[in-house]
């Protein structure tokens, strides 16, 4: 069945509120008008079903009526471009809060069968377990209030890189192959800034589970992107002579911090965790990465690094060995502002399950790759409403107190304006020196 069949029942039950009004602006970009309508049919069901997010259930709760199939076409096949919409939910969040980092999360998207796009018995790295399961990237818009996944990258196992059945079955763009997890990173940025001209933040990510740090610290300096990296007590850092004439070895971070930063003091720094606000404190230090000894390739490893590498190291309250490694290029910005942006990968993890439980990431029951991108694209969309609702909520709260705060002064009382309904919705107004 077509996804424009019965396009009146879809205008009659969808209502017109806060959500429709979002939807309008996110799928404008659509061709036709009844992708737009199943667009924001799907959406609003991610929010409002119970249960499980099938197409069936989303279907009967938002129409009233099963339309499975045309939902189901929709999401898997119709032509529709993700980036479109991805753009444009971070330009809402751009302009809903100030943003204090990009982060990098991987997303396990456990699987029963064999023939879902990308699905392998796999090794997931954030859970140290085998399992059978999709493995994607998340790029999260964060801030303390809020996170929203707005570009996402599948990861192809090698497996499939010759399995033409199933890559025909899933309908798999040749170009898509197995590849290192920071050139996925490196093209989600890419995308991101390039394409989207959007303002960047400093990049989180957790690369303890990698083996090299190297390749992913050299592209985000060749871009000229900030970054705060966490990495294994292992990881390599730094050429070093190795005592038999040029040869080099890699100095890992752990040996780094004995060596250099024995010489400086911990600083004692708490800071807040969680959605409850809790306090949480430790000890760290933050020393300069040397650019290795003299000679040619000294001089070309610090062309390399554009901005000089920090080390930053947190151990727990007297305790003698660290619990934890950053490398990062803000060597600028203050101790505690370091400590507050590396420790900020909380929120994007905790809104990441908030995804998965309330608006139906892990739903998705299609097998094609199309598929795969349009359903995480409209959960994505999903969340974010519920961000932006929230994030306006608060800046709204946060406007009626300074104007009452402002009428017990000795002055004209002010006017107050009653608040858009449901105000998530930003249009295509711009905050000054967010988007480009």
């Amino acid at each position: 069945m077509s996804s424009n069949a019965d396009p009146n029942g879809v205008r009659e039950r969808v209502r017109t509120d806060g959500l429709a009004e979002y939807c309008a602006y996110l799928f404008s970009p659509f061709a036709r008008s009844d992708q737009r309508r199943w667009g924001e049919v799907y959406v609003r069901g991610l929010l409002d079903a119970s249960g499980r997010k099938t197409p069936a259930r989303i279907s009967e709760h938002v129409l009233g009526r099963r339309a499975s199939q045309s939902l189901q076409q929709f999401v898997s096949q119709s032509p529709w471009e993700c980036a479109d919409v991805r753009k444009r939910l971070a330009e809402q969040m751009l302009l809903a809060a100030d943003l204090e980092a990009w982060v990098v999360d991987e997303v396990v998207f456990p699987k029963n069968g064999s023939h879902s796009v990308g699905v392998a018995r796999q090794y997931v790295p954030t859970e140290g377990r085998t399992c059978n399961c999709q493995l994607a990237l998340a790029v999260s818009l964060t801030t303390e209030e809020g996170s929203v996944p707005v570009n996402w990258r599948l990861l192809m196992p090698p497996l499939w890189d010759d399995d033409e059945r199933r890559r025909g079955a899933a309908r798999v763009p040749q170009a898509e192959r197995h590849r290192p997890r920071w050139r996925h990173v490196l093209d989600s940025l890419d995308e991101m800034v390039q394409d989207w001209d959007l303002k960047p933040a400093p990049v989180l990510a957790d690369w303890r589970h990698e083996p090299d740090v190297l390749p992913l610290l050299e592209g985000l300096e060749a871009r000229g992107l900030g970054y705060l990296i966490q990495i294994s007590g292992g990881a390599p850092l730094l050429a070093t002579p190795s005592g038999n004439g040029p040869v080099m070895h890699l100095a890992a971070a752990c040996d780094l911090m004995h060596t250099v930063g024995r010489r400086s003091a911990r600083v004692t720094l708490a800071w807040r965790e969680g959605v409850e606000s809790r306090t949480r404190q430790s000890q760290f230090l933050a020393v300069q990465v040397p650019a290795g000894p003299g000679g040619p390739a000294a001089r070309q490893a610090e062309r390399r690094f554009r901005r000089p590498r920090q080390l930053l190291v947190e151990w727990p309250a007297g305790r003698p060995q660290p619990r934890a490694y950053w490398v990062t290029n803000l060597g600028s910005r203050r101790l505690p502002d370091l400590v507050s942006t590396a420790k900020l990968s909380w929120r994007s993890r905790y809104d990441l399950g908030r995804l998965r439980e309330e608006c139906g990431l892990a739903d998705f029951e299609g097998r094609s790759f199309r598929g795969w991108h349009h359903h995480v694209t409209l959960a994505s969309a999903a969340h974010g409403y519920q961000v932006l609702e929230r994030l306006t909520a608060r800046r709204a709260a946060g406007t009626a107190r300074r104007a009452a705060g402002t009428a017990r002064r000795p002055a004209p009382q002010p006017m107050l304006c009653a608040p858009r309904s449901r105000g998530a919705f930003t249009g295509g107004r711009r905050r000054a020196g967010t988007v480009n």
